[in-house]
């Protein structure tokens, strides 16, 4: 009797020994996945980033008085480069933020001037920031979906026993500029 209390505490001791190391293993891989989303959208910023040189060029070769909302958009470039290389979701968005509004009236000026409308290169440049901004929004519901599921594991039984051991902490979510 005694050897059968032994055996069946020590099968039960193995049992909890596996459900930690996968409970362990499950939330590190989530939180690796929130990281390469993350990464995912630095990506897409940097790409888009990397387009404005050339839209900035493209438009001041037609509107060379409008030096404002160049210098504007190269500062704003600037800035997400920045946002880019930090830890911070909500630096990112506020840098990406920043971004948009410095775009907008860049992009306007192919209205004012139907030359620049007209030109190629402006108009391959604003398909690739189309591109690039389709690829962004999926990028940042990746992102959040995986921070969802790894903030869900966090916070729910049985894994949320695990979590301590983890070092892992709830993400916040990606806001999309407006």
């Amino acid at each position: 009797m005694v050897s059968f209390l032994l055996v069946l505490v020590l099968v039960l001791a193995v049992l909890v020994l596996i459900a930690l190391v996968m409970g362990y293993n499950k939330i590190r891989a989530s939180d690796v996945r929130v990281a390469e989303a993350l990464s995912g959208i630095d990506v897409e910023l940097t790409r888009r980033a990397s387009l404005i040189p050339g839209l900035v060029h493209t438009v001041q070769t037609f509107a060379v008085h409008e030096k404002n909302i160049l210098d504007h958009a190269t500062d704003a470039r600037a800035a997400l480069t920045t946002a880019t290389s930090g830890r911070s979701v909500a630096e990112r968005s506020a840098a990406e933020q920043r971004l948009d509004s410095a775009l907008a009236p860049l992009l306007a000026l192919g209205q004012s001037y139907p030359q620049l409308n007209s030109s190629n290169n402006f108009l391959d440049l604003q398909r690739n920031l189309a591109d690039t901004e389709d690829k962004l929004a999926f990028a940042r519901q990746y992102y959040n979906d995986a921070a969802a599921t790894l903030n869900r594991q966090l916070t729910t039984i049985p894994w949320m026993f695990v979590a301590p051991l983890t070092g892992v902490t709830e993400k916040e979510y990606y806001r999309t500029p407006r």
